[in-house]
């Protein structure tokens, strides 16, 4: 073992001399050497190495340069757990967007989804009674009202008012109004309209009866009415039906509600 250590110092210490001594002189071709490898290196393509989990990159085909030509065309993709984009205040901020969207829905779904307006029948305020002693007529002129309630956040217009009025199955009048009056925003609104009724050929026992000498003269008269109403894009009809109980003989002034039957509202 001694032997073979001594030999191969011996063969590894001539060769490091050798090398000290040629160093001095060699020094200007060494320096030029690296310039030269440097300069290979730098020539040298990049190479992308990977492994089984990895796969080359298909936008600079292993290069690792992209053409100057796609630029603009190419778009860099940052994962989603990358620290730079602040990943909690990223779901705050879509969280609050989220929120503020279905806040202003909800708001404008409130404020503009329309409701239904509400039609009341309010009744009689007078009725003027003449007779027609020649043709043996019974002529009345009825002021009927008409309360109106908008519960929208718009305007309501009353398109048109029709009202017909029956005794015993017979018409006896009619009235028709067109483009009648405008309800503001949740507000109530009052309609007075007048009907003219003429009872005569139809029934001739009315008249007699209106001019007894007895102090009641009520008779029984059906009254349809009709109301449409528009707002926004859509329009509805109202339709109310009602008994008045009139007293023939003699001309009156009150406030008469009566019997009265509402039909559901027609889209």
């Amino acid at each position: 073992m001694g032997t073979l250590w001594s030999r191969r110092g011996s063969s590894v210490a001539p060769s490091s001399a050798s090398r000290r001594e040629a160093g001095d002189g060699d020094s200007d071709d060494d320096s030029l050497d690296g310039l030269v490898r440097r300069e290979d290196i730098a020539q040298f393509p990049y190479v992308e190495f990977t492994g089984r989990d990895s796969i080359t990159c298909p936008t600079c085909q292993g290069t690792g340069r992209i053409p100057s030509e796609q630029v603009n065309e190419l778009v860099a993709l940052i994962p989603y757990s990358d620290q730079r984009l602040q990943p909690q205040r990223t779901k705050l901020y879509v969280g609050l967007s989220v929120l503020l969207c279905l806040l202003v829905s909800s708001l404008v779904a409130f404020f503009l989804f329309p409701r239904s307006v509400v039609v009341e029948d309010a009744g009689l305020r007078s009725v003027t009674v003449r007779f027609d002693h020649s043709s043996k007529k019974v002529l009345m002129n009825m002021t009927s009202t008409l309360n109106f309630s908008n519960p929208n956040f718009f305007s309501v217009l009353v398109q048109s008012v029709s009202c017909q009025v029956l005794y015993m199955k017979t018409v006896v009048g009619t009235r028709q109004l067109d483009n009648s009056t405008t309800v503001l925003p949740l507000s109530q609104s009052q309609l007075n309209f007048t009907v003219s009724v003429e009872i005569g050929s139809s029934a001739p026992y009315v008249y007699a009866f209106c001019t007894m000498p007895i102090k009641v003269h009520n008779i029984v008269i059906f009254m349809q009415t009709t109301v449409k109403t528009s707002y926004m894009v859509r329009t509805s009809q109202n339709s109310l039906e009602s008994y008045r109980y009139i007293d023939c003989g003699a001309n009156t002034t009150y406030h008469q509600m009566g019997v009265q039957r509402q039909r559901p509202p027609l889209a």
